[in-house]
């Protein structure tokens, strides 16, 4: 009887110990960070082309039109250092090419732009550092070729030198960065760019952006612009779901336009021109329950911890298949066939 007593006792806490490891592992198991996309603005650079007035023609003659500044390499730098922060339990400390991919429009300042970013991210350690007086390393960039207000385009057109007819999106776009590159690098801007014709210009150039990526068709054109980064974004992320797939992150190098038409596919944007070294996140994460969730941010002030952003029709912490689910109306799978219509 004793020993039948004895054998029920053993049994008896073995059950119970067994209870309490399932306990002590459903509460102290986490949910895991399994693959983040992030989309870039690039930082300061010169400008693209000089407005014919402009009175710092020498710029563009002495560091080269569209490049980095020092100012742009700082921002992009700063960017990666955050990035270093914010992912330092999830990246490697030392580079692994398998961990990471880098995209970047071909386009001087957004290439170095990334490679900046990459400096910040992952400065050589241990064996990758090749000269101990130069704590930087080269890594891989990849790279695609490139393929309202008439009063106030009428001032415009006066006092920049340009023909009226040749003030498009585009152009606006970039008179917008000189005259803003030419003031935080403390330039005499000329006389007519008041800080008030400047904020005008601003407004402009987003109010533009709205007419580019928004407001008429939306979603048609959501289907030929942000959709289809949006839809590179997703195979990732549908891609980091094996368990035998490696990458951590995928990083894109690129312009304001680019944030824009992807916030604008999302119906996240916020109607701001995307400052410089502006990054929109895209984080995966595998629940507890072994569901995957999606979770957005925007940062576009250095200052501040990034914006979460809510995709509408979800929560914040967005299952993976509601997401995709309602982004699927802006995602095009016959680019060629559709453009054409």
């Amino acid at each position: 009887m004793r020993a039948r007593q004895l054998v029920c006792g053993i049994w008896s806490l073995c059950f119970m110990f067994c209870l309490f490891c399932i306990f002590l592992h459903q509460t102290t198991a986490k949910r895991k960070l399994k693959f983040v996309s992030v989309v870039f603005r690039h930082g300061d650079h010169t400008p693209e082309e000089i407005f014919p007035t402009d009175k710092h023609k020498e710029t563009g003659r002495q560091q080269g039109y569209g490049q980095l500044t020092k100012l742009g390499i700082q921002q992009q730098y700063e960017l990666g250092q955050y990035m270093r922060r914010r992912y330092s339990y999830f990246l490697s400390v030392v580079y692994k090419q398998c961990e990471i991919y880098v995209q970047s429009t071909d386009c001087d300042y957004t290439l170095t732009s990334a490679q900046a970013s990459l400096a910040g991210l992952y400065p050589p350690t241990q064996d990758q550092i090749w000269n101990p007086g130069i704590l930087w390393q080269p890594i891989p960039v990849h790279t695609v070729p490139l393929s309202h207000d008439r009063p106030f385009l009428k001032f415009l057109a006066t006092h920049t030198g340009y023909p009226l007819k040749k003030l498009n999106t585009e152009r606006i776009w970039k008179l917008s960065d000189t005259l803003q590159h030419e003031d935080i690098n403390n330039y005499t801007v000329p006389v007519w760019a008041t800080h008030g014709v400047r904020t005008k210009l601003t407004k402009l150039s987003e109010l533009l952006l709205h007419a580019e990526f928004g407001f008429h068709k939306q979603i048609q054109k959501s289907r030929l612009q942000g959709g289809i980064l949006l839809k590179n974004i997703l195979k990732h992320i549908s891609d980091a779901r094996r368990p035998s797939h490696q990458q951590k992150m995928v990083m894109y190098s690129a312009h304001a336009a680019t944030i824009a038409a992807l916030q604008m596919a999302l119906n996240v944007f916020n109607g701001k021109l995307p400052p410089y070294s502006a990054c929109h996140f895209f984080e995966l994460y595998q629940e507890k329950n072994g569901q995957y969730t999606i979770e957005m941010y925007y940062r576009n002030n250095t200052q501040r911890d990034p914006h979460p952003l809510t995709l509408p029709g979800c929560k914040f912490r967005c299952p993976l298949e509601r997401f995709t689910q309602l982004v699927a109306p802006v995602l095009v799978h016959y680019w060629t066939r559709e453009c054409r219509i």
